[in-house]
């Protein structure tokens, strides 16, 4: 791991940190029952990661260096998305006895950042001309197999 590399991950994570505050106060008015800007943020962060990593993979519609890869998807998601913000929120609301609340906010986060971690690909993927992977990471190469797919 260089320097450099350092420095863009560091950059990305600073510029969506600021992201990621900018929608926390743009949410603040309609958080009262449940954290919005957090799950807004991990939605949207998810679906970026899911987008950009699809459409900048080397057979990509948009192919992109390793190092604007690190900046967007490690230094920027990384920055702007909020799981441990998450992991606070909902134990808070646990903590208090909101136990709906928490169940919801737990069940909304995790489903719709799936989602849009799906939808990111699946936009992607129609610019790509139907690439079906996110990352350059082959499961095979790794000694672990991919899941089965159903017909």
């Amino acid at each position: 791991m260089s320097f450099t590399t350092c420095l863009i991950v560091m950059v990305g994570g600073a510029f969506g940190t600021l992201a990621r505050y900018g929608v926390s106060v743009l949410a603040l008015p309609m958080s009262r029952e449940l954290p919005w800007g957090t799950i807004v943020t991990n939605i949207t962060g998810s679906f970026l990661i899911g987008l950009f990593g699809t459409l900048t993979l080397a057979q990509g519609r948009f192919p992109a260096s390793e190092n604007l890869r690190l900046f967007v998807m490690i230094g920027f998601c990384g920055g702007y998305t909020t799981f441990s913000s998450f992991s606070l929120q909902t134990f808070d609301l646990l903590r208090q006895g909101a136990m709906t609340r928490a169940a919801v906010n737990i069940l909304a986060s995790v489903a719709l950042c799936v989602c849009a971690v799906a939808l990111g690909h699946l936009v992607a993927a129609h610019f790509n001309g139907g690439a079906a992977q996110i990352s350059q990471i082959d499961l095979e190469e790794e000694g672990e197999t991919a899941p089965a797919q159903n017909s």
